[in-house]
């Protein structure tokens, strides 16, 4: 396959995914783009800048916004889902009926799934009873959405059960500014990228009570430590948590701004 012809769909278009959906646009790609508010897709459409999600970046021509899931989901090579973790199943309802067994679907949707506590591709499993796991890939990894759209160097992980899926979806999003790993680790960078924002939360106490950074460098590690534990025993990969999806990312989201 000719990688530059891959048809390529969208599912989101907050920061992540608008994000997400330029770089693949700039890239060369003709990218559909799903988007939920009206007052957005028409901004885009327009004025090629999402201004409320992404204000002040100019987005690619190639970047064709639509209010039509339909129509963006429908006869992909590749698409990439990235709503909020407690939309997914919602949005993955809609998408069932138009995702055709051969796409590839990337999840780059963060989180656990409130009353059930599955991660979202145990859902996106629930949702789309005909998805084959060898064309499932979860991508993660410490990421702002608004550096990523200024080309800052970054590197994140794709994981897959499929080694070729993993290449493939490595392929399609690398470039010289956003560099991308492999992995067959799924539930492992699923958790990495989920259960960060707890600690995420006890990092904010702390500099709300400023306790400095001794204390905040001690959360960081032992946090790293009870992640890894967890996912250990829901049958990660211990190297994972080492890496981009567990402390890179827990990193980036304690010490961000």
């Amino acid at each position: 396959m000719n990688i530059k012809a891959v048809k390529i769909g969208v599912v989101g278009a907050g920061s992540w995914g608008t994000a997400l959906a330029d770089l693949l646009a700039r890239k060369g790609f003709a990218v559909d783009l799903w988007v939920f508010e009206p007052e957005v897709c028409r901004q885009i459409a327009e004025q090629r800048e999402n201004r409320l999600f992404l204000p002040g970046f100019a987005l690619s021509e190639n970047l064709r916004p639509s209010d039509d899931i339909a129509g963006v989901v429908a006869e992909k090579d590749l698409v990439l889902i990235v709503v909020p973790s407690h939309v997914v199943r919602e949005t993955a309802l809609q998408m069932a009926p138009c995702l055709g067994p051969g796409t590839t679907l990337v999840s780059a949707s963060k989180g656990i799934e409130n009353g059930t506590q599955l991660t979202m591709s145990s859902v996106l499993y629930e949702t789309l009873p005909g998805l084959d796991e060898n064309r499932l890939a979860v991508l993660s990894g410490p990421s702002f959405a608004k550096e990523v759209a200024h080309d800052v160097p970054t590197l994140v992980t794709v994981a897959s059960k499929n080694k070729a899926t993993a290449g493939f979806v490595q392929q399609i999003f690398a470039t010289p500014y956003f560099r991308v790993y492999s992995s067959d680790d799924v539930i492992g960078v699923e958790l990495g990228g989920a259960v960060k924002n707890v600690i995420a939360i006890a990092s904010g106490i702390i500099d709300g009570l400023g306790l400095g950074l001794n204390t905040r460098a001690a959360l960081i590690t032992r946090g790293l430590v009870e992640i890894q534990r967890l996912g250990l025993t829901l049958g990660g990969n211990p190297h994972t948590f080492a890496g981009l999806a567990g402390a890179g990312d827990l990193i980036l989201t304690c010490t961000g701004s």
